[in-house]
């Protein structure tokens, strides 16, 4: 998968160091390797890693610019990019640019920013709050249109989601090796193992382990639009497939907004009776969970209701810090449970109706 964002190449391994004092073995320079006909100053680094006064040499080498350049304007360039302007080791003296320095992390990232952490709502089935699907044998699979023990189907348009998980502190590298864990409402609005008509289901609830070129896939269906919320899926990732059993192992708890136009044409089909009307009275800047920004959450989706459609997104995650806690959704009829769902811790009651009915007054 060609992800929206560009990846940075992968993150090589540390030189061998030695320990309590041991010495190296000394590096023969003579039989060095070369690029470009010049030896390399540090022949156990990449090209790109040679410091800075291979890199003048290198940049003076190929435009043949000696005359034009001078020794003083590569000595103009070699004091500008040590001069006080730049981060320096406050022990060494080193520039922060230069290559010889600490490795890249998150807060150096092309990505530059983590998938935001919201809140799971009210029906994750991750044993958070009772139902727990992540315990059932079976559940980590590619296709979740199916419930695990009954097989019942759950009808509406085709969607293939496809997940590209990116390790920022990594250099933005596929996270290999993580669990994702999906779920979403049906056609109706309905969330199974919760709402009282599909409480036995199981199906629209999925795991997949990030393969090595950093991406998931799921087929599923379009999500539904129900009072009070825009239409989205929710998703947990955590370090790898034995953490799943635990809620509280997952690195980073989210979600992701669906496209309008293509919610639209969606809707149009009989099949979604009611959310329609509740897509039109609700809007991103209104919703609970993606009023405070959604730029990042907002998934690529192309495709129309014959052939099926396909969603990819970027899930850059920051694992050198401890994902926040968010806030759980407001009133209103955010994300509180569908007519006879289990309410969460907190939660309150139920509200009356699926799609197409107004939330209740007093925000349950």
């Amino acid at each position: 998968m060609t992800p929206i964002f560009p990846l940075r190449r992968t993150r090589r391994a540390f030189p061998a160091a030695s320990e309590h004092g041991e010495a190296t073995t000394p590096v023969d320079r003579s039989a060095a390797p070369t690029w470009e006909g010049r030896p390399l100053a540090r022949p156990e680094e990449d090209v790109e890693d040679q410091g800075l006064s291979f890199d003048i040499g290198t940049l003076v080498s190929r435009r043949g610019a000696i005359g034009v350049i001078g020794a003083g304007s590569a000595a103009a360039v070699l004091a500008a990019c040590s001069s006080g302007t730049g981060a320096t080791d406050g022990t060494t003296g080193a520039s922060a640019s230069d290559a010889g320095g600490a490795e890249a992390t998150a807060s150096s990232s092309a990505l530059g920013e983590e998938m935001p952490t919201e809140t799971a709502g009210p029906y994750p089935g991750d044993g958070s709050n009772g139902a727990d699907v992540l315990e059932i044998s079976g559940v980590e699979r590619s296709d979740i249109t199916t419930s695990i023990d009954t097989g019942t189907v759950a009808a509406g348009a085709p969607l293939t989601l496809t997940m590209n998980i990116i390790d920022m502190v990594q250099d933005d590298g596929p996270m290999t090796g993580a669990a994702v864990y999906v779920w979403h409402c049906d056609a109706h609005g309905e969330y199974s193992m919760y709402s009282e008509a599909i409480a036995d289901e199981t199906y629209l609830r999925g795991v997949q382990v990030v393969g090595e070129d950093g991406t998931v896939t799921f087929t599923t269906i379009f999500p539904a639009c129900y009072s009070g919320r825009w239409p989205h899926i929710h998703f947990e990732v955590f370090p790898d497939i034995a953490s799943i059993t635990d809620a509280g192992n997952a690195i980073l708890t989210s979600q992701i907004a669906l496209p309008e136009d293509v919610a639209e044409t969606v809707y149009s089909d009989a099949e979604y009776d009611g959310s329609a009307d509740n897509l039109s009275q609700v809007s991103l800047e209104s919703d609970n969970v993606f009023s405070d920004g959604w730029d990042l959450q907002l998934a690529e989706v192309t495709g129309d209701m014959s052939t099926g459609f396909a969603l990819s997104i970027d899930v850059p995650i920051d694992t050198s810090t401890a994902q926040q806690a968010a806030a759980a959704p407001a009133g209103g009829g955010g994300d509180m449970p569908p007519a006879g769902a289990m309410p969460s811790d907190g939660g309150g009651e139920p509200p009356a109706g699926g799609p197409g009915s107004a939330a209740s007054g007093d925000g349950s």
